[in-house]
């Protein structure tokens, strides 16, 4: 694997010195915001990372590298430039064996970052069961992943997009555990309630991060999703957002928008129903680093 992998020297030192890590994906710059807003954010999880006292590694293909820790000017390739692929487990040989540059989602993250031994990562919210599975049978890889590659995950829930109950449903089949943090109520990233409840909680950073050693030491693979809520400051309703994705999945059928290009498309879209959509992505991501960061301390 090691033929396959280039970690910076800032990450690797701190991974020999058993300093804490956080993973932070990519797809996030080149396909969940518009450039400058992507670049900005970009940067600005890393120094949110750093603020809590752990090392940033933003993970992606470059040239066929499997890079884990991105310089400032790999960050604004991904952030400008066209066609940089949308990479999960499944393409992800693919784009190495090409020598090609692609951006990694949740699934391919925490793969990337098992391989370098990194156990904290955050991300805005997970993908899921889509609307319409009856008829599509869109599930996303990263409920596969979260049951089967042992990293502590802080998101905001996962996608509002995402059909949440079967979500859920599927999570629990594949025997993942998912905590709320000091809640109860399963956000839905713009939102801090889905209208779902979790029997499992964890109020503290030093309790997730006992947790994860206690599954990790009980030989119980996969790993754990924390969900963060959103602030109440920045949060958006769910009648409000719900109204916009579903003219946002009108269109999608309309256009024959489905696969990798689905998400991007009614993300940007609900943006542009709900300009403040935009503005509380970038505050949960920063908020889910934070924790991040403040668990990674812990392990």
């Amino acid at each position: 694997m090691m033929d396959f992998l280039k970690i910076s020297q800032e990450v690797k030192e701190a991974l020999e010195n058993s300093q804490p890590v956080v993973a932070l994906e990519s797809t996030i710059i080149s396909h969940g915001m518009p450039y400058p807003k992507n670049l900005e954010t970009a940067l600005s999880l890393e120094k949110t990372v750093r603020k809590h006292g752990a090392i940033p590694a933003t993970i992606a293909v470059m040239g066929g590298k499997i890079k884990i820790g991105l310089s400032e000017s790999e960050i604004e390739h991904l952030a400008k430039a066209n066609g940089i692929l949308k990479l999960s487990r499944m393409d992800l040989p693919y784009a190495v064996s090409k020598k090609m540059d692609g951006a990694t989602t949740v699934a391919a993250t925490m793969m990337c970052a098992n391989f370098a031994k990194i156990k904290a990562f955050a991300t805005g919210g997970v993908g899921g069961v889509h609307r319409g599975v009856n008829e599509t049978f869109d599930i996303s890889a990263d409920l596969v992943e979260l049951s089967q590659t042992p990293l502590i995950v802080v998101s905001a829930g996962v996608k509002s997009i995402l059909d949440i109950p079967k979500t859920l449903e599927v999570l629990e089949t594949l025997g993942v555990t998912v905590v709320g943090y000091q809640t109860r109520d399963f956000p839905s990233f713009y939102s801090r309630n889905s209208g779902n409840t979790l029997y499992m909680q964890v109020n503290t950073p030093e309790e997730a991060a006992a947790l994860y050693l206690i599954k990790r030491k009980m030989g119980i693979k996969g790993g754990i999703l924390v969900a963060n809520p959103i602030s109440k400051e920045h949060e958006i309703p769910n009648n409000v957002i719900n109204e916009a994705i579903g003219h946002a999945i009108e269109e999608s059928k309309l256009k024959k928008i489905s696969g990798k290009a689905l998400t991007p498309f009614l993300l940007s879209k609900i943006v542009e129903l709900v300009p403040q959509a935009l503005e509380a992505n970038i505050h949960l991501v920063m908020s889910n680093a934070a924790l991040a960061a403040e668990i990674s301390k812990e392990l």
